[in-house]
Order: structure tokens, then sequence, then C-alpha cells
């Protein structure tokens, strides 16, 4: 079993009192030894743990005026157990969502991808997704969705996952957006992927291919990066100073976008 060190450092400053919440820890379902510190001028602060209707944990501070820092590791050295399938959660994520408007791309999808069925459709998407976007950092705003990112045909991470999860969605497969840590990953960030439901299973869909599949590690999952955006701010006026972001694995496979794999 491959093992896996994780973690983020995230630098903020804080210019009024605010609320805010970060999803960086592992999900709970992943089997792990880690600790998560808060400090706010170099004070320590105790975050409140909650967890969300899709079961992602989010750690809220009420963060005073002044910085504030935010550091997170985790050892992970098992994979974590199936989780179970829930009849609502396949309904709701067939439903178009804010940054995966699938049925804008109804059309494109059944033109594209007519006449491949099953497991065959996860490679088709990811492949033509990945040759038809470029890779470009800074490219798109954090509120474009899958949409503006076909007519752009560049993006990041997200932005690809957005693209997958619509068009899989507009074939009437269900589809999601997870929050990752990608050892191997180059340049390192928190990572956005793309997660099918097919032969009765969630499989993982990355068309950027910037990461082996196998050693992901998951954070948070939803409709799209609105449910798993790693800070959110609330009142109050923050600015980000920096983010490092780390994932090691003691080994990095080869992957193939026709393999089925399944992120546990």
């Amino acid at each position: 079993m491959t093992a896996r060190s994780v973690g983020c450092e995230i630098r903020l400053q804080v210019d009024d009192p605010a609320r805010l919440a970060f999803q960086v820890a592992v999900a709970r379902d992943v089997e792990a030894v880690e600790r998560l510190e808060f400090r706010a001028a170099g004070r320590p602060v105790e975050p409140r743990e909650l967890t969300d209707a899709a079961g992602n944990r989010l750690h809220v501070v009420d963060a005073p005026t002044g910085p504030l820092e935010c550091s997170y590791t985790a050892e992970v050295s098992q994979r974590a157990p199936e989780a179970s399938v829930d009849e609502v959660d396949l309904l709701t994520y067939l439903r178009p969502s804010r940054y995966a408007e699938s049925d804008r791309l109804a059309a494109t999808a059944a033109a594209e991808f007519a006449g491949i069925e099953g497991a065959d459709r996860l490679a088709a998407v990811s492949s033509w997704v990945g040759t038809r976007l470029s890779y470009v950092p800074g490219s798109s705003s954090p509120t474009d969705g899958a949409v503006q990112t076909l007519l752009a045909r560049q993006g990041v991470c997200r932005d690809y996952a957005h693209l997958v999860v619509a068009l899989l969605r507009a074939l009437d497969v269900p589809a999601r957006l997870v929050a990752v840590y990608a050892p191997g990953l180059d340049p390192m960030d928190f990572h956005a992927v793309a997660e099918a439901f097919v032969d009765d299973a969630w499989h993982v869909v990355d068309a950027t291919t910037l990461a082996p599949r196998d050693t992901l590690v998951r954070i948070a999952t939803g409709r799209d990066a609105a449910d798993t955006a790693f800070l959110s701010s609330y009142g109050g006026l923050v600015r980000l100073d920096s983010v490092e972001v780390t994932a090691v694995a003691d080994e990095l496979p080869d992957d193939d976008v026709r393999r089925l794999v399944r992120l546990r």
C-alpha cells in the first residue's frame, strides 16, 4: 500500500474580524495520523470541527484582526473503506450545478459521445477534455463554469474537472467534484478531479493527467467547487498571503485514462 505524506501551510491577514471555514483535512473515512493547528497573531486558536451534508470536514475559526496561520500535516498509510452508495447522492450528482451546467452542454455531449457506453465514457470524456483544453495557470476566473471553460479552451484543474463533470451528467452519468492532495503534481497545489459513478462504484477522472490517480488523497467532495473550496470567508475582510501544499508518496505509479481507478 502506497504511503503518503500530505499537508499545507496557509497564511492570511485578517483586516476585519471574519468567520473562516477551512477544508484542508483529509476526509473523515481516510485513515491518517494528522495534526491541525491554527495561530492568530502567534497565539493558538481552537477551531470548531463541523461535518456538512456530504460528510466533509470543516474547521471553523472566528478570526480576530491580524495575521492568522493554518498548519496541517497527515500521514496516510491505509486506503479508506469503500463508501456506501446513496441513491439520493446519485440523483443529486445528475443535476446541473453552479459550475457544472450540464443542461447547457447536453447537445455537445450527445454529439461527441454518441454510442459510447459504460466505463468507456469516462476515458472518452477525459481524453476529449484533455485534448481540447490547455492548462494555463491564471487563465480563468473563480466564477467560471464549465461552459465558459469550453469556450475559452483553457483553464486549471478545477476548470477541467467542472467540464468533465458537466459532460458526464449530460450523459446521465452521476458525477461530482473532489478536492484532493495529489502526490506528483507539479507545480504542487491543492488539486481538483472528477469522480463518476459507473459499474456500481465511484471512479476518478482527471483530464489534466498531472498526477497518478492511485496516489490521490480525498479532502472534500461536492457538486462542484462551491462545495469543496479549501477556504471560505464570511463577513470581515481577509487577504490570502500564501498557500504552500505538500503531497509526497513513496511510489508514483504509471497511469492510464482507460483504467478504472477508485479514490480510496
